[in-house]
């Protein structure tokens, strides 16, 4: 195998299947790079069995030469090295060639690098996904609904199916949902397909899976092809290849938890209570939830603080635009109001809360599609 490429572009696609190796697998070649050059340009591919990445560069793309001098043929290379050695190259190409004996050259100016490769023959053949339950989305809408219910998966390995995000369609809606069963994080897009055959209920997709994903795929109008098994989802744009395992099990009825009616209904500006509570929670760092206390008051006040007998205590009052209905003194984490807020790109927050001990809701003001519920913390 032999081809000269342009430096960038290696460098990009090792980035891109990077994200998908491990140290940690059980099948010593997955530790490894396989890269593959054929006629129409080099593919490079990472799995650690979970995930599997490919990433192409093709051989021209409009009017530009990427890939030069090709002789067909394959490698696998050792990925604890090759990708700091194609970076530190002094110059805008790289050559590679390979020999008999999986001895892999790399040449770029005056430098010359010899690394031990392996036969690709012996590493895993990825599956061809043949299923009718494909859709397409813009990438910038993938990345919006992975960004608002990715950051809501537990954490904690007690119950797998909670580490994933519920991805579900029902009645031309697509919903993303995640929870650690003290929070939980919904968005709903409408997805008119002309695929009659698409139908999932209960597919759970790994948060680890979304999150790298996340930060391959630009933020931009091109759409990604979305295709669904039974065990295994794979996301494809032009040139890159994403395919990850889904959680085995039974996501829970999420729409039980959500409260059909409120107490006391809050309405003010998004940054200026996420200021606040970002500002209270500087106290409470000391506590294991990180607690505040959100207090209705007169005039359309809300007062938040947080108090830590040894540290001390801190008050913010925000003014809202209204409050209606019953008082209120709640205590919650200020990490996930924070994370709640966060995701929230409109100016102006509805807050709908059931009671001291009950979950409440958080939507931005004119738009049903997101949903954020919070769990309070007893504190008395």
């Amino acid at each position: 195998m032999r081809f000269v490429v342009q430096r960038d572009l290696l460098i990009e696609s090792i980035q891109h299947v990077m994200k998908a190796i491990s140290s940690r697998v059980t099948i010593p070649i997955l530790t490894g790079i396989k890269i593959e050059a054929s006629k129409d340009g080099i593919k490079l591919t990472g799995s650690d069995s979970d995930i599997s990445i490919e990433s192409f560069i093709p051989k021209e793309e409009d009017g530009i030469i990427n890939v030069e001098e090709i002789e067909t043929g394959s490698i696998v290379v050792q990925a604890k090295y090759f990708p700091d050695i194609i970076r530190k190259l002094p110059l805008k190409t790289v050559e590679i060639v390979t020999d008999d004996q999986f001895q892999v050259t790399i040449l770029s100016g005056g430098s010359e690098f010899h690394l031990n490769g392996q036969d690709a023959v012996e590493y895993p053949q990825l599956p061809v996904l043949h299923t009718d339950n494909s859709f397409e989305l813009k990438n910038d809408l993938l990345k919006e609904l992975i960004r608002q219910t990715v950051f809501a998966v537990s954490t904690v390995e007690t119950r797998p199916i909670l580490t994933g995000v519920n991805m579900r369609l029902e009645n031309d809606q697509l919903d993303f949902v995640a929870t650690d069963s003290h929070r939980l994080a919904s968005r709903k897009i409408p997805l008119s397909t002309e695929n009659d055959q698409l139908d999932f209920d209960n597919i759970v997709i790994p948060g680890k899976s979304l999150a790298e994903l996340n930060k391959i795929i630009d933020d931009n109008e091109e759409t990604i092809m979305i295709s669904v098994t039974e065990n295994q989802i794979l996301f494809q744009t032009k040139n890159l290849y994403f395919l990850s395992r889904l959680l085995d099990g039974n996501y829970p009825e999420t729409s039980r938890l959500i409260p059909d009616q409120s107490k006391t209904t809050v309405l003010t500006k998004t940054k200026e209570l996420l200021q606040a509570i970002d500002r209270a929670s500087l106290l409470a760092k000391e506590n294991r939830n990180n607690v505040v206390k959100l207090q209705t008051k007169a005039n359309n006040q809300l007062e938040i603080s947080s108090n830590t007998p040894e540290v001390g205590q801190v008050t913010e009052e925000v003014t809202t635009d209204t409050i209606e209905g019953e008082e209120l003194k709640i205590s919650f984490s200020a990490k996930y109001m924070i994370d709640a807020l966060k995701i929230i790109q409109e100016d102006r927050v509805k807050i709908e809360f059931t009671g001291a001990m009950r979950p409440f809701i958080i939507r931005p003001m004119d738009n049903e599609q997101i949903l954020q519920l919070i769990l309070p913390v007893r504190t008395y």
